[in-house]
């Protein structure tokens, strides 16, 4: 008897972790960056954010390879991976944080909700705390969340060389749009 409410406490402990959390993910995310000054274009796209969020806590996480991104000139990809971002030695790029407001986003009900986010961001081996703003857009199950915020290169210790300097901002402006479902 003593087995069966011990295994009985065990599965309702269990059950009420799990219900304690909600997390939707995707591994095709958008992230897009333009660091040009009208000189040159310099942007380029990934399609391989990953991110994942928890809908109760409101803890968020993404991580992007360096090398996903992809530049209209096979040239301009090579000088950002070697030259700036170093990405052999800076593979990836993460954000760790919360969204701050998530008590104004109704998951069960279709609507598009401004959310706040506050966290680390980790790019060229250079932490700092950031906030951006954002909107998340419920359609049943899925979330889709986008957020467009500018990054200063030479805070993250991006060296921009002066024979480049009127053609690359000091800042870059990004945007992030991922596509979440529910984890099941």
């Amino acid at each position: 008897m003593k087995k069966i409410i011990l295994y009985s406490f065990i599965a309702l402990s269990t059950l009420q972790v799990s219900a304690q959390k909600k997390i939707y993910s995707t591994k095709t995310g958008t992230a897009f960056f333009d660091a040009g000054t009208g000189v040159e274009n310099i942007s380029a796209t990934n399609k391989s954010t990953i991110s994942a969020f928890d809908a109760v806590s409101g803890q968020i996480q993404f991580s992007i390879m360096v090398k996903g991104f992809e530049f209209w000139s096979q040239l301009m990809q090579d000088h950002f991976n070697e030259n700036y971002m170093e990405s052999d030695k800076f593979p990836k790029s993460t954000f760790t944080g919360k969204i701050t407001n998530l008590d104004k986003v109704n998951f069960s009900k279709d609507g598009s909700y401004p959310v706040d986010v506050k966290g680390t961001l980790e790019i060229h081996g250079v932490k700092k705390e950031v906030a951006a703003k954002g909107t998340m857009k419920i359609s049943g199950e899925t979330v889709t969340a986008t957020s467009d915020f500018v990054v200063v290169l030479e805070d993250y210790g991006i060296r921009i060389p002066g024979v480049v300097k009127d053609k690359l901002a000091k800042d870059a402006k990004i945007k992030i749009n991922c596509n979440y479902s529910l984890l099941k």
